[in-house]
């Protein structure tokens, strides 16, 4: 079988490959590979609180809010 060319593929494209090849490990491979290049390098502590908690959900909400207007 001759390997797809797995960067041309866009991310729903990938994905589905993966899903359709779960044995399939350079495909597995270069999907991790570009989900964790275009993730964000920014890390937050674990919510000590409640009030910690409910401060995290308001912004999850609020992040959820901006993409839905976009």
């Amino acid at each position: 079988m001759i390997e797809p060319e797995f960067s041309s593929m866009s991310k729903t494209e990938l994905r589905a490959f993966v899903i359709a090849h779960p044995d399939n490990k350079a495909a597995f491979r270069a999907f991790v590979d570009r989900f964790t290049y275009e993730a964000s390098p920014e890390t937050f502590d674990i919510p000590k609180s409640n009030a910690e908690i409910e401060e995290v959900e308001i912004l999850i909400r609020q992040k959820l809010e901006q993409l839905k207007m976009s």
